[in-house]
């Protein structure tokens, strides 16, 4: 056979050779299910935007952590309106929601809820000044700025019914958290419920003029479980899902990856134990 007819045979193999990795990878490609977590950028820093445009924060490293441990799905992100995350699961456009979930017994009828992610601490910011406010049940007749649905909410109307000769003043709004809490600093609204490790770093970084009151244990059994957790759609394909997030959730809890992206964010460790 001469040199000719050998390289003819050379390069149809490599040909083939090159064909089947890539029908390979195609077909382990394939083979991966697609998730998409949806987020809507805030609050900092559980989901933000850098400078650079990049999508952040606690909330997306824990779920980069987690799936880095799930070689059966294949996740990307988008960045939708809040309200827009939850129509996204209901859906099923998106498979998770990730957006400093607290626990909310309405959502839970329409949701899975993975196992926590973030031990909370809540509080009480009101204005500097302000020394009419000490505790929970100082709130009676006083204002807030509250989104609807979320647990605050649902703990101050709840408190609302079982006090409805003096309940506290609620006005429903889409505000960011930021615009929020200068209104409560500016006097515009005497209150508002907090996380206390979103506060302090707010209070920081913006200079706000604002202090913390920190909620015993009943008044934080008012407004529900101190946990933070990723949403996950309710379907079919949701009930495995959701048994593998919860199975990588407690893999980063004992290696210590979830203590260390705690430490990143917040200068120390709250995972849930």
């Amino acid at each position: 056979m001469n040199c000719k007819k050998w390289l003819n045979i050379l390069v149809v193999g490599t040909l083939f050779l090159t064909g089947c990795d890539n029908q390979n990878k195609d077909t382990q490609a394939k083979g991966k299910e697609k998730i998409i977590i949806a987020t809507s950028g805030a609050p900092s820093p559980f989901t933000m935007v850098d400078k650079k445009g990049e999508l952040m924060g606690y909330d997306i490293d824990v779920v980069k952590t987690i799936f880095a441990n799930l070689p059966q799905y294949e996740i990307s992100f988008e960045i939708t309106e809040f309200p827009s995350v939850l129509a996204g699961l209901d859906s099923q456009r998106y498979q998770v929601g990730a957006n400093n979930f607290a626990m909310n017994e309405k959502r839970k009828e329409k949701y899975f809820y993975s196992d926590p992610i973030f031990k909370n601490q809540y509080a009480i910011a009101v204005a500097t000044k302000n020394n009419n406010i000490k505790q929970f049940t100082d709130l009676n007749g006083k204002s807030t700025e509250v989104t609807p649905g979320l647990n605050y909410a649902t703990a101050l109307e709840l408190y609302n019914e079982q006090h409805p000769n003096n309940p506290v003043k609620i006005v429903y709004s889409e505000a960011d958290l930021l615009p929020v809490l200068q209104h409560v600093e500016t006097g515009q609204y005497d209150f508002q419920l907090i996380d206390k490790v979103m506060l302090s770093q707010l209070i920081t970084e913006y200079n706000l003029n604002l202090k913390i009151i920190e909620l015993n244990q009943d008044d934080t059994d008012r407004i529900g479980s101190p946990y933070s957790y990723l949403l996950i759609s309710k379907d079919a394909k949701g009930e495995q899902l959701i048994k593998d997030i919860n199975q990588g959730i407690q893999q980063i809890i004992n290696n210590g990856k979830l203590s260390k992206i705690s430490e990143h964010y917040f200068g120390t460790d709250y995972s849930p134990k």
